[in-house]
């Protein structure tokens, strides 16, 4: 049955852990590595984020099989052929990568590689490796844009806004989300959203936030400056309003707000649209870092309403040393507490088009907090890599 048989597909599914806490995708990148020592070159020394967006990716692509939903996963796995382009990946690593996960599921899964599962193993590998290939090979476009930060700015302890120009535009839709490649960290990439959407003239803005121990987002929060050099990627994801579609509830934590803040300034160009409601969420009233525009932006559009929330209800010390968030009268009453119980103790949003965007944890409570209200899942959108 392969892509069919959905009880094997979900022994494929359980194999990869969103942590990679059984190490499989370890053992995996061990074995690719062995069988085809030209891919090492082509990953950075220290391989934990690496390993951890591709058991993150692998995850979701399973569910998505599992559930019979197949135009997603492969959509997404085309834009992420598209994207490897950037590293020179050849098709022959394509294959080598295809015999190097088969060979680390059937040696993980011992006892319950069945002749079902091992069909499908093989149709779906055959399906990813050969969706990744085939889009990367059609593709004429370029592999990746260059571009001069023209400005840093420190809004919060560990956040910032980095602004670009572009050598070229690179189209994209609001609501993707892109690959970036910084000076600081040779050989090492990370997604992040446009907050803006796409400009003509090709300027660009990333709002970004330390994760702890990440080297990236460290090197972009503390160490970037005017002119340094960026590489982007081809965009990825699907997040989006249907004009046509219903009312819509947004929910942001953190910088997570930042393909919302892009979708709703999208949005602002038409004269008519759907009702928005986005909650933005933070620790502390001082990391909500961007009321402000977002009180300007509602301020001369009815259609949409801002509900601030903060984790506690008094900001700490160092928030003297930055900018002061603080809008003007006019969005709705600050609310303190968690973004899932915040979001739902008005209901469950059923009638909405719903997006979640923010930190993987957040996004898992306030889906499953939402679908305990009653909203239908197939109402919700969130990022594959947000899982």
């Amino acid at each position: 049955m392969g892509l069919d048989d959905r009880d094997a597909l979900r022994v494929l599914h359980d194999a990869f852990t969103p942590d990679d806490a059984n190490g499989l995708v370890r053992r995996f990148y061990a074995n690719w590595f062995a069988l085809d020592v030209s891919v090492r070159d082509l990953f950075p020394p220290e391989m934990a984020g690496q390993r951890a967006a591709f058991a993150h990716a692998l995850h979701w692509v399973y569910g998505e099989l599992v559930a019979q939903r197949a135009e997603a996963p492969v959509a997404f796995l085309a834009q992420l052929g598209r994207d490897h382009r950037k590293y020179g990946v050849l098709p022959t690593q394509y294959e080598t990568l295809r015999r190097a996960l088969y060979a680390t599921l059937r040696g993980y899964l011992g006892a319950a590689w069945t002749p079902a599962v091992d069909e499908a193993a093989n149709q779906s590998l055959n399906l990813i490796t050969g969706v990744m290939s085939g889009a990367a090979d059609s593709d004429d476009g370029p592999a990746w844009w260059d571009g001069t930060v023209t400005e840093h700015v420190r809004v919060s302890r560990d956040l910032a806004v980095v602004r670009l120009r572009l050598d070229r535009p690179l189209p994209y839709h609001a609501g993707q989300y892109v690959n970036v490649h910084v000076p600081q960290c040779p050989h090492r990439w990370r997604y992040l959203s446009p907050a803006v959407p796409a400009d003509p003239d090709g300027r660009i803005e990333f709002h970004v936030r330390v994760v702890p121990g990440g080297l990236v987002s460290n090197a972009v929060v503390n160490e970037t400056r005017p002119g340094d050099r960026w590489r982007l990627s081809s965009p990825h994801g699907g997040l989006h309003v249907d004009r046509d579609g219903g009312d819509v509830l947004m929910i942001a934590g953190s910088t997570g707000l930042t393909p919302l803040r892009a979708l709703i300034m999208d949005l602002a160009r038409y004269a008519v649209n759907p009702r928005v409601h986005l909650f933005f969420g933070a620790r502390y009233r001082c990391e909500l870092y961007d009321l402000r525009t977002l009180w300007q932006i509602a301020a001369h559009n009815p259609w949409l309403s801002v509900s601030p929330v903060s984790e506690y209800d008094r900001d700490p010390a160092w928030a003297a040393d930055y900018p002061d968030v603080t809008p003007p009268r006019g969005l709705h009453v600050p609310q303190t507490g968690r973004l899932p119980e915040a979001v739902t103790k008005f209901g469950g949003w059923g009638d909405r088009q719903i997006l979640i965007c923010g930190g993987p944890a957040m996004v898992c409570a306030t889906k499953a907090a939402l679908i305990a209200k009653g909203a239908p899942p197939e109402r919700i959108q969130h990022d594959p890599l947000s899982r």
